[in-house]
């Protein structure tokens, strides 16, 4: 007797393995959208597992959805697997990636509690040490921090050095926020490598800024890492469509070591930035380079900065009146929460260095001279 074609089928059963298979192998190509949901298919195929969840909210964490990634963490070890420990770790490091480095240290130091003999141990202490280390550089007074020798790192520096040399963890927690889609991250991983001293973080350095899709903002303040650094000599950046040789000996680079302050402004402006529709990407590079070239200019009179806000605003008001933007003093004020006066003295101070108004006036000449020949 004949067999029916449909009797000939053998239904084909996917299991988690088989999602978790195809979720890997787009992880490798750097596909993490159709990676993601895989692993969430693996959740829905064997929902009790809790290396699904597991490999969920490691994937999360490197696509930068670190508040939904600790979600997933918690629940593994609070309703699914408390032996996972590691979960307390990863928790950590997506805190610190956040800046929040108090829930960092409380969840490193639970890792330690249930695991101090973990695979991850060593990295764990790695961490609160380098937490500790940086939490007592910010309460160093202003003046000791700006006259202490940049380029001489201290003994306990010398040990996070080594730290870093030694731990492969940190390391790589590291590089992967050099890399990280949350720009702030970038922007302090940057600065955390500027700061590793002995060359150690040169070669990242030299590979992010040969980058074709860095941002340009981002690539300006690693260059301006590896000056301060002390790189000479010609550095391989992308620029204008091609790789090109750039000698740091003469690239318009000239300010101090980056201080955290100084970031913090930036951080401000940017962030404030984006709870508007007005700025496109290109605002956001022209208010980091009105920035460091004010920074720049000043040196070596730099300005003291007692409140972050007011020289955000400022900023802001000094990128609005070089492109010529309808934003006034008072909604500024109103959105930074400080006073309109200090908005004018911080923009004055920021004028009298740049002069921003005879800039804009020339470029606005310049266009308007150039739309007319067209």
């Amino acid at each position: 007797m004949r067999q029916s074609k449909s009797q000939k089928v053998v239904p084909f059963l996917k299991n988690s393995s088989y999602y978790f298979q195809k979720g890997s192998y787009y992880c490798q190509q750097n596909k993490l959208d159709k990676a993601l949901l895989f692993f969430k298919k693996t959740i829905e195929v064997e929902p009790d597992n809790s290396l699904n969840h597991y490999n969920l909210g490691s994937l999360l964490s490197r696509m930068g959805y670190l508040e939904k990634a600790n979600q997933v963490f918690s629940y593994i070890v609070n309703q699914m697997d408390p032996s996972l420990t590691e979960c307390y770790f990863l928790i950590a490091v997506n805190h610190g990636l956040m800046d929040n480095l108090e829930k960092a240290r409380y969840y490193l130091n639970l890792y330690l509690q249930f695991s101090p003999d973990g695979e991850m141990a060593v990295d764990a202490e790695d961490l609160l040490y380098a937490l500790n280390e940086e939490e007592g550089e910010e309460i160093l007074p202003e003046n000791n921090r700006n006259n202490k020798d940049m380029n001489a790192p201290s003994e306990e520096g010398k040990e996070i050095i080594g730290h870093y040399r030694e731990s492969k963890s940190v390391r790589s927690i590291l590089w992967q926020a050099l890399y990280h889609k949350d720009e702030l991250i970038v922007e302090k991983a940057i600065s955390m490598y500027g700061s590793l001293m002995e060359g150690i973080g040169e070669e990242n350095l030299r590979d992010f800024v040969r980058n074709p899709w860095i941002k340009k903002r981002l690539r300006v303040q690693a260059l301006l890492e590896l000056k301060n650094m002390g790189v000479k000599g010609l550095v391989t950046i992308f620029l204008e469509g091609s790789l090109r040789d750039a000698d740091l000996s003469y690239y318009p680079l000239v300010a101090p070591r980056w201080f955290a302050k100084w970031q913090d402004v930036l951080d401000c402006t940017l962030k404030n930035m984006r709870l508007t529709k007005t700025y496109s990407e290109r605002f956001y590079e022209d208010a980091q380079a009105i920035w460091i070239d004010y920074l720049n200019n000043s040196y070596p009179h730099l300005p003291t900065i007692k409140k972050i806000e007011t020289w955000s605003a400022g900023l802001e008001y000094a990128l609005s009146k070089f492109h010529f933007l309808n934003v006034t003093q008072k909604k500024l004020a109103e959105k930074y929460r400080v006073s309109t006066s200090s908005i004018s003295m911080k923009y004055k101070e920021i004028n009298e260095v740049l002069n921003i108004e005879h800039r804009a006036y020339h470029n606005m000449l310049i266009y308007l001279t150039k739309h007319e020949k067209e």
